[in-house]
């Protein structure tokens, strides 16, 4: 089967926070977590230790300014950055802003997205924030413009 992560073109263009040089920040589903995204490697790889030297120092760079961004943007108590690829194995980080009103916080977050499995309220809970994702996009975009954030070539 195809690789669902290396087509990001049939991405909604609204899901795409930014287009860094080594990897793309979705905005992922679940916005309880004010921020959430998924930063997917342009380079098809399951281990990290894949990756030459230069685009995996690139690839956490990348990371590492995004995560500033979702910081600076929503102001969580802690950030929790998930490099996992057991259901899908392709290079790429869940980054999960946990706020200070979390009920689970200290919790893993898989276990609420467990629960949102079976439960539809639990599932509807998740996916909804108390912005428009339309607008959590917008901050982490001027965020990473005022970062100076890389942007692949033209």
């Amino acid at each position: 089967m195809p690789c669902p992560l290396c087509n990001l073109d049939a991405r909604p263009a609204d899901d795409i926070v930014w287009q860094f040089p080594h990897s793309v920040a979705l905005l992922g589903p679940w916005q309880y977590y004010t921020g959430y995204c998924i930063l997917v490697s342009r380079t098809h790889a399951v281990e990290l230790f894949h990756l030459p030297d230069e685009v995996r120092t690139a690839f956490l760079e990348e990371m590492t300014t995004l995560t500033r961004a979702i910081a600076d943007a929503f102001s969580p108590r802690k950030l929790n950055c998930e490099l996992l690829g057991n259901q899908v194995p392709h290079l790429h980080w869940h980054l999960f802003p946990r706020g200070a009103d979390d009920p689970d916080t200290l919790k893993a977050v898989w276990l609420a997205l467990d629960r949102a499995d079976r439960d539809e309220s639990e599932k509807k809970r998740l996916q909804t924030s108390a912005l428009p994702r339309s607008e959590i996009v917008a901050r982490l975009r001027t965020k990473l413009k005022e970062m100076k954030a890389s942007e692949p070539e033209a």
